[in-house]
Order: structure tokens, then C-alpha cells, then sequence
């Protein structure tokens, strides 16, 4: 059976880069492609490259400049346009989303006395995108953004063995020399949903859907260029699954995309992610075999499925042929085939794959006491541990965690843990497992604390951007079903003028319009902000006056202890 390649067998192909990394020689490689350079593509338009973890984009018309994406914040669109005015001085006329996910330099466009003011400056996107920021940063905000500091490397050191090298689609999430990373986001002014053509810049713009690793992802395809821009093809075997988390990227879906995208006959393709390409040959051969590395993991997954094979098993029976690793936009540089089999069978399916083991499991705590026992106590386990490190680093993993799962866990079963990390980690081409091995073997060390993004924290800011509906709604998550006994009470709240509602009840607060509250909390955004944010308590805010209640406040009250945030309890 061929193996699997997320990790090689020895440490043979492990190498240490100029700053003391020690990571496998292939990621260290990769951020030759990933280096900070500002591309020519064609005579009008321009991808800048490596300037954080997306790319921007720019596209020349007969009546100016589109810019295409932001980025991770205002400075790092600054510094964009900074590149861009080395080669171009025509003013930036409109903006263009591919996606939600690099969004937030937008503001920088205006800092340019010559650009058009306010809703005079297009900004076009899919009309998914304010509603995908909302989910990301709202009720899920906790898993979603621990994911995103495991997988993008946030809180590993720049230097040293455990030093980001990449990650992956760029060299860094956000760079260094852009802190403080301001928010400058601004909701698209138009939108769309379906295929469109839009006229922008003296340009016809023929407008895709083509949901990848978001479903608000779109082609822009520039005939008389011959430029398309897209989040189909990355510089990497596309991620079908995310180890830090996101909704399921069905692969059925994404080669509607891609087929379109090869359909156009581009002679430039620039991506979010990764170098641009030119050259219709080398476009149309390199394209067609990332699409079918795709179809390929689609079609042998299901094969396998069909016959019996459980996820696990899936892991090690469908492997990419050699041949897709001979170019780097279907190499395992990013994420890893055996995770993206193992998300189509889930997205398929469900989580139950009929692995019998799977059905009825204990809870991990009381399956370790018992496989520990089985192998003849916490010693023996931790010998066998450290002796799979040196040939057998799944077995290594595996032994370890239970050790760590254990009620009686210590100090010697995290060092065993992290061990076993560090080496996948540094054995692995894939940013994505390097970046999430490492930093949990920083947290078991204690060099890193991650309590804090294992906790619902709400910003004010947030509270003064989102609709009252959500401002109020996210206390859904907070209910502590072990402490409602009893309850039912509607509340509602008045924030400026604005009101929703929440009806504690059956272990659950079911959001409402507030019509019909039997208790109303009366006070502004600004005040429910630092209420909600950890600042100060619902108590505090009524004894100081930011908030009054109509109605009963005691069934009110009561309803607001179920909630698990120190600023109800």
C-alpha cells in the first residue's frame, strides 16, 4: 500500500533555515514563492505578492485604477499602493471583493487625495460577505479564532528551531512591519449574487460565482486583458479541509468553478494566494491538473467509502500519485490529503463512518484510565511512548495523548506530548500541521498561554458594528444549561432605540423581537459594550445608571445568572 507523505519517516529531509527554524526542507523551500514582490502581469494589471497572507491586486482601465482585495489591514493595503505608485499614477476609481476573508485594508484607498469619495468609490462583492464577517467574528468567534492562531502560526516566535518558516499561502498571516493592523473594512456598496458583467474603469468585468474555501468566492474574468482573477487555484493542493476549522468546502462545487476558469483561455491568471502565472499552455496544463488532484480526492474517497473503509482507513488508502507533487499547486504544502479525505467523507456523510470503535465511545478522560490500564500502567505507556519516537511518530502521538488525557496527567506525559509534536512538525511539508504541532507543543510547555482563546470574549466595538439582533443573540452560547432550572422569563433589551429579545427557557434562550417581554433592559450600545466586554457587570450598570429596567427585574435578573460570563454570575 503506498503511504501516506504528511510526514516523512525520518528526519532525513529535515533541515535548519538562516534564522534557526527546523522544519522539512520542501516548506522551507516554499517561501522562495512566497516572498515579498510586486508583479508585472501583462501591461495593466499587478499582483503584489508576500505582502501578508493574501495578495492585492490591481487592474488598469481607460479611466483608472481597480483594486482588487485588501488585505489583513489598512497598513498592508498601504503599502500595496505604495508599490503600485512606483509604476502607475492613475487614480484607484473602484474596489472588488473576492471573498470575505482580506477585507480589512479598504480605508487605505482613500487616504489618496485623487480617489473618489465615499459611496462615489464602487466597492463591488458578493452580497454573502458582511454576513460571513458576522458569522466568523460572532457567535463562533472563540473556535474560530483559536483555529487561527494554531493554524496561521499568530503566537509562535519569528526565530529559533520553532520559528515560523511560512504558512503556507503566504509568509505570515499578518507581517510585523504592519502592526498595529488596523480594521479598515468597508461593506461592499453593490453586490451581487449571481453571474453579472460590470463596467468599471473604461473595463467590462464579467463577474462568476465560484465558491472554494468560501461561498462567497467569485472569478473576475477581464476579456480585453485577458486577465482572470480568482480563489480557485492556490500555490498549494487546495485545502479542502482547514485544521482550524470551517464549514464543509464541498469539491463538487469548486470544480464547477475551476472548469469555468479554464473555459476563458486566460492568458494571465492571478490568484488571492501565491505567484501569478501567464501563458495560455502553462495556465491551461497547470489549472487542469489542480482540478483533477481535486476530483481525484472526490472520487477515491467515495471509491473506498462505498467499500467500507472507515475515516481513519481513508487516511491511508487514498494518496495522490507521485506525478502531482512535480508542481507546487498540488503539493501538500499547505494543508494534507489524508485531513481533505477524511472532510468529504464527513461532508458526505456525517461524522458516524461505522467504525464500531466510533459508536459509543467513553469520554477520552475515562478511555485513557482504561487503555493505560490495558497496557500495564502509566510507565509502561510512557516507555512506549518514548521509544515510538524514534521510528514511529503516529504511535508516538497517539500513546502520548492518552497519557495527556488521562485524569493523573503531568509534567512527563506533556513533555512526551510535545515531543512527538515537535517532530511531526518539523517532518511534515505542510504549514498548516507544522504551525498547529508546534503551538500546542508551546502550550503544553507553557511557553504559550492559550486559556485566553478558549474563552467567549465580545468586543465593544463589535457591539457598536453588529445589528441589535446579534449585539443581543450572542448570549445564546453563554446559557449554562445546569443553572436554569426553573427559569423561563422573555427579556428584552432597548438599545438607542433598538430592541430584541431573549426567551430563557428549557435550557435555551430563543431570540425574539422583544414584543411581549415581561422585563426590558434600557440603555445604549456603548454601555451594553462594557457590559458585555467583561468591564464592568449588568449590576454595576444599573447602580452607575447606564441601564434601567422596565418590568420585572427580578425574573429578569435570575434569567441573566444562567449565563456562564462573569458579568451576569
Amino acid at each position: 500500500m503506498t503511504q501516506p507523505t504528511s510526514i516523512a519517516p525520518d528526519s532525513s529531509r529535515t533541515i535548519t533555515d538562516s534564522r534557526g527554524q527546523i522544519a522539512h526542507e520542501a516548506h522551507v523551500a516554499h517561501s522562495e514563492r512566497l516572498v515579498r514582490k510586486f508583479y508585472a502581469v501583462g501591461d495593466n494589471a499587478w499582483c503584489f505578492v508576500g505582502n501578508g497572507l493574501s495578495n492585492q491586486t490591481f487592474v488598469r482601465g481607460p479611466e483608472g485604477i481597480i483594486a482588487i482585495d485588501s488585505g489583513e489591514s489598512v497598513e498592508e493595503l498601504r503599502a500595496a499602493i505604495k508599490e503600485l505608485r512606483r509604476v502607475a499614477s492613475e487614480p484607484i476609481v473602484a474596489v472588488l471583493y473576492t471573498h470575505f476573508h482580506y477585507v480589512q485594508g479598504t480605508a487605505a484607498v482613500f487616504e489618496e487625495e485623487t480617489t473618489p469619495q465615499g459611496d462615489a468609490l464602487p466597492i463591488w462583492g458578493h452580497s454573502g460577505i458582511d454576513g460571513n464577517r458576522l458569522r466568523a467574528g460572532g457567535i463562533i468567534a472563540p473556535a474560530y479564532l483559536r483555529g487561527l492562531v494554531e493554524q496561521f502560526a499568530i503566537r509562535m516566535p519569528e526565530s529559533g528551531p520553532d520559528g515560523v518558516v511560512n504558512v503556507g499561502l503566504g509568509l505570515a498571516f499578518r507581517l510585523a512591519d504592519h502592526a498595529p493592523w488596523t480594521n479598515g473594512y468597508i461593506s461592499p456598496t453593490n453586490t451581487f449574487e449571481n453571474a453579472t458583467v460590470l463596467n468599471l474603469a473604461g473595463l467590462e468585468i464579467h463577474v462568476e460565482p465560484a465558491p472554494s474555501d468560501a461561498d462567497d468566492s467569485v472569478t473576475y474574468w477581464f476579456p480585453s486583458l485577458g486577465v482572470a482573477v480568482h480563489n480557485l487555484v492556490w500555490p498549494a493542493l487546495f485545502n479542502i479541509f482547514a485544521i482550524r476549522g470551517e464549514e464543509y468546502r464541498d469539491p463538487r462545487v469548486m470544480l464547477r468553478g475551476i472548469d469555468h476558469l479554464r473555459s476563458l483561455e486566460p492568458a494571465h491568471i492571478i490568484a488571492t494566494h501565491g505567484p501569478p502565472i501567464s501563458g495560455a499552455e502553462e495556465i491551461a496544463t497547470r489549472v487542469t491538473r489542480s482540478r483533477d488532484a481535486i476530483q481525484f480526492l472526490w472520487d477515491q474517497t467515495v471509491r473506498w467509502t462505498n467499500r467500507g473503509a472507515t475515516s481513519t482507513e481513508l487516511a491511508h488508502l487514498v494518496v495522490l500519485p507521485e506525478f502531482y507533487n512535480e508542481d507546487y499547486l498540488t503539493s501538500e504544502l499547505y494543508g494534507i490529503v489524508e485531513h481533505h479525505t477524511r472532510q468529504i467523507r464527513s461532508g458526505l456523510f456525517g461524522f458516524f463512518d461505522g467504525d464500531p470503535q466510533q459508536l459509543l465511545p467513553h469520554a477520552p478522560v475515562e478511555r485513557s484510565k482504561r487503555f493505560i490500564e490495558a497496557m500495564g500502567g502509566k510507565e509502561r505507556v510512557r516507555e512506549m511512548a518514548g521509544a515510538a519516537l524514534a521510528d514511529d511518530l503516529r504511535w508516538a502521538l497517539e500513546l502520548s495523548g492518552i497519557l495527556v488525557a488521562a485524569a493523573d496527567s503531568d509534567e512527563k506525559d506533556r513533555s512526551l506530548l510535545s515531543a512527538a509534536l515537535r517532530l511531526v512538525g518539523q517532518r511534515t511539508t505542510s504549514a498548516n500541521i507544522r504551525n498547529w504541532c508546534l503551538t500546542r507543543a508551546l502550550d503544553l510547555e507553557g511557553a504559550l498561554d492559550m486559556s485566553a482563546y478558549k474563552v467567549h470574549r465580545v468586543f465593544p466595538i463589535q457591539i457598536m458594528q453588529w445589528p441589535i439582533e446579534t449585539a443581543i443573540g450572542v448570549l445564546k452560547v453563554f446559557v449554562d444549561p445546569d443553572t436554569t432550572d426553573g427559569i423561563d422569563a422573555h427579556v428584552a433589551w432597548n438599545l438607542d432605540g433598538e430592541i430584541a429579545g431573549l426567551h430563557f427557557r428549557n435550557a435555551i434562550a430563543c431570540e425574539t423581537t422583544g414584543d411581549g417581554a415581561s422585563a426590558t433592559y434600557v440603555g445604549s450600545r456603548e454601555d451594553w459594550g462594557w457590559v458585555i466586554s467583561g468591564q464592568g457587570t449588568i449590576d454595576q450598570a444599573i447602580d452607575e445608571g447606564r441601564f434601567s429596567v422596565i418590568g420585572d427585574a427580578v425574573s429578569a435578573r435570575n434569567a441573566l445568572r444562567c449565563l456562564d460570563h462573569a458579568s451576569f454570575r
